[in-house]
């Protein structure tokens, strides 16, 4: 049982007319206490890490491995092209390569023979340099064939598409048999253990909430609050709705969160009075919202409240039906049930 900002509780024993003892129904006076004063505004959860991952070589679609939502380990090989294509270009390079390097050793060869033929003066020096620039020709060719040689390699790896980290499949943008291009996106992946918060806050706020504000960041589709693990105010603002983006570190590894889910952000701004009772002790009946209030009978009476907004705590703020001071039951089912008796 949750008990900041009640004062205190006690136990009282109520009896039935019949004489029966009941159950103990716990209850606690509530008191209004000065807590932290929040200023909240939508945010969109995203991935720290997301990229696209594209075809660097034409081909046809030769396998697909993973589809949306599937988890991919970082290397594992995601799509595949077809290789025939990288595979004769690559025969074609190496076939030039060892061509080159035969010209190559024999315009060695000659240029090593025409140094000794000059020192004997049987040639002359036009064709000692004419064999010397025939070798540096040939050195020249070897050493493009071998670039040509080294980048046929690489294409052909380029057949086999690797996730560049561990992650999870969030989009497909190809089909199998499709021929895709340089530059065709082929899946978008993120690492769901690093996400953040993108909350657009007004310029008006900004002073509010400081220059390095203390955030929390509620789930309401988990009921879960989350403590921000970093906050960033970015340098920059819309044109058009002259708001700031605020971004906000998540604690790694968050369960059953993932991008594009829409959270609530609150930024501390101040210190605020406020009479907060605990979730359990409300009643939701259709359109009515009520707590337990003990007489000093020691009676539970239903009364109609009116509730704000809620706390990482668990907590609900009043906003009417309740004076500081009085009684509530802490466990409104069992205020219930006590009734019903």
């Amino acid at each position: 049982m949750h008990t900041s900002g009640i004062a205190f509780f006690s136990l009282l024993m109520l009896t039935l007319a019949n004489g029966v003892s009941a159950q103990p129904l716990r209850t606690a006076q509530v008191q209004a206490r000065e807590i932290d004063q929040r200023y909240s505004i939508d945010g969109v959860v995203e991935a720290a890490r997301q990229s696209t991952v594209s075809a660097q070589i034409s081909g046809r679609v030769k396998s697909i491995y993973f589809d949306v939502g599937d988890r991919v380990s970082a290397g594992q090989i995601i799509v595949r092209i077809d290789e025939r294509e990288a595979n004769q270009m690559a025969a074609g390079s190496n076939a030039q390569l060892a061509q080159a390097q035969a010209a190559l050793d024999n315009a060695r060869l000659n240029y090593a023979r025409a140094q000794q033929l000059f020192a004997q003066k049987f040639i002359s020096q036009a064709a000692l340099d004419k064999a010397r620039s025939d070798f540096e020709m040939a050195q020249a060719q070897a050493q493009a064939s071998a670039a040509g040689a080294q980048q046929s390699a690489l294409a052909q790896s380029y057949t086999a598409v690797v996730a560049p980290y561990g992650g999870v499949v969030a989009a497909r943008h190809v089909e199998l048999g499709e021929m895709v291009t340089v530059g065709k996106p082929l899946m978008t992946g993120f690492d769901p253990s690093q996400l953040r918060v993108i909350a657009n806050v007004p310029q008006d706020r900004l002073q509010d909430i400081g220059a390095h504000p203390e955030v929390t960041v509620e789930v309401p589709s988990l009921n879960r609050w989350i403590k921000a693990a970093s906050v960033t105010v970015q340098p920059s603002a819309d044109l058009r709705t002259h708001s700031t983006p605020v971004r906000i570190g998540l604690p790694a590894n968050q369960p059953n969160l993932y991008p594009g889910m829409f959270v609530r952000t609150h930024f501390v701004v101040g210190k605020e009075n406020k009479l907060l009772i605990p979730a359990s002790a409300v009643v939701r009946r259709h359109e009515v919202v009520a707590v337990y209030v003990v007489d000093e009978q020691g009676m539970p009476r239903l009364r109609q409240v009116r509730l704000g907004a809620g706390t990482e705590d668990g907590e609900i703020e009043v906003l009417a039906g309740l004076q500081d001071g009085e009684r509530i039951a802490l466990d409104a089912v069992q205020a219930g049930m006590v009734i019903k008796k």
